[in-house]
């Protein structure tokens, strides 16, 4: 069995950290998390006060989770117990990636063969895929686009 576990960007799609494992421990989500602070770190974005949406696993509900989401400024917001609709975008993500990536390109003979198509998959969604919830655009030229018009607000 394979895990996979995203933090994805609500407000442009991005997914900006992800891990794959072949069990679900708590240290799972802790890496997806720690790679998404540091591409935000890497690209000068803060956290502080961002809300990070998640469900109700003991994975996320961990004191350790808690405890890097408070480190990092972040707020956390669990959904209820078997409610699907508080963590859409999650449910849409991983729907697309089991659509996209896990049936298409497999069965996978082990996890590094997942994890490598992840990363492919992963790349392909955030700068080829197109969102229409965005205006039809990839997350990451949805990302510059913004960030761009805050720089310089006369552009």
């Amino acid at each position: 069995m394979r895990f996979t576990a995203f933090v994805s960007d609500v407000f442009s799609r991005r997914i900006v950290g992800w891990r794959v494992a072949a069990s679900m421990p708590t240290a799972l989500p802790l890496d997806a998390l720690a790679m998404a602070l540091w591409i935000r770190a890497r690209d000068g974005e803060s956290v502080d006060g961002l809300i990070h949406h998640f469900d109700a696993g003991s994975q996320y509900t961990a004191i350790r989770y808690a405890e890097r989401l408070l480190d990092a400024g972040a707020l956390a917001s669990i959904g209820t117990v078997g409610d699907s609709f508080d963590n859409a975008l999650a449910e849409s993500v991983v729907g697309l990636y089991k659509t996209e990536c896990v049936r298409h390109d497999g069965p996978f003979r082990g996890v590094d063969d997942l994890e490598l198509a992840t990363a492919d998959w992963v790349w392909w969604f955030n700068y080829n895929r197109l969102h229409g919830s965005i205006g039809h655009v990839p997350p990451v030229e949805f990302e510059a686009t913004y960030y761009a018009a805050l720089r310089d607000p006369a552009a």
